[in-house]
């Protein structure tokens, strides 16, 4: 039992929320345009998991063999780092899971798509396989583009193009304008959490050689940055509900804006780096809420 706990906190399960709140978004949508199909959204929910936990998993390795996870280390204490998984162990645990995810993407894939749509069946094919890729060679490997001030596109990109826009072409066989607004919304504030993430751990990161984009802007600009980041995100969202507007429901998600505007407020006058910790998990669950009411609100009666 003891050694499955380990397990499971080398997942980190408090991250995997934020990894399906555009697959939630997309499927909203979906329904409102009557296109939903349950297996497809089992699937995704199901594949993005496993493509966030190949991705904690390999940030697990990259950090603790690099030696970046370390006693000056102000998160949650990684497994390598503590001790509790060896190296190798969790090369192996990473290796089975590229093997699952490779598996869910195909039966995603096949089931969106079956033996029609050529074009979007390949297309979704090199997204999968991009996204393996991008998940493992964020901290592993010499040029781990998480060490070179990236993860911010690849976060954007991942968390909020391809979540919401990809997710919403799997059932919809096509693309759709309605989906880019709230795509590039969930991106901006999937972005904000990580660039918490790297604020929080600015100063060790620079001390380990690891340059995130936190590390690169420095105290003061990367907290304008994050206001960017989230204020991007409240401007595009509320413009898309004007853009899009079908009824007042369709607002109903900006009961999330008073989380942020506070979250805002701390951040700006927080100046201790352990004091980041704390919001990382009140911004992601802010963007989970805030995903669910926007496609809530299209699916509200009239």
């Amino acid at each position: 039992m003891q050694n499955i706990l380990i397990w499971v906190s080398a997942m980190r399960l408090r991250t995997l929320p934020l990894s399906i709140a555009g697959i939630i978004l997309a499927g909203c949508f979906a329904h409102y345009n009557s296109v939903f199909k349950w297996d497809i959204f089992i699937l995704a929910i199901l594949t993005t998991l496993s493509f966030q936990i190949l991705s904690n998993l390999a940030n697990d390795y990259g950090d603790g063999v690099k030696g970046t996870d370390n006693d000056d280390r102000i998160g949650p204490q990684r497994a390598i780092q503590s001790g509790a998984i060896s190296p190798d162990e969790l090369f192996n645990a990473i290796k089975l899971n590229i093997v699952v995810s490779i598996m869910l993407a195909l039966a995603l894939i096949f089931c969106a798509f079956g033996v029609k749509h050529f074009l979007l069946t390949l297309l979704f094919f090199l997204l999968a396989v991009g996204s393996v890729s991008a998940a493992i060679r964020y901290t592993m490997g010499h040029n781990a583009f998480g060490y070179k001030g990236l993860g911010d596109i690849f976060v954007f990109v991942f968390f909020g193009l391809v979540s919401v826009i990809g997710c919403y072409v799997l059932f919809a066989k096509q693309f759709d304008h309605v989906t880019f607004l709230p795509a590039i919304t969930i991106g901006l504030l999937s972005t904000a959490v990580l660039n918490l993430n790297n604020m929080r751990d600015r100063l060790t990161d620079e001390k380990a050689n690891k340059i995130t984009l936190a590390v690169k802007l420095g105290e003061d600009k990367v907290k304008f940055y994050h206001n960017i980041l989230v204020g991007g995100a409240m401007l595009l969202s509320g413009l898309f509900a004007v853009l899009y507007f079908t009824s007042y429901y369709n607002f109903i998600f900006m009961i999330a804006y008073v989380p942020l505007l506070l979250h805002l407020k701390r951040v700006n006058n927080t100046q201790d780096p352990k004091l980041f910790d704390p919001e990382l998990k009140k911004l992601a669950l802010t963007t989970v809420f805030m995903a669910v009411l926007m496609g809530i609100g299209y699916l509200l009666p009239f």
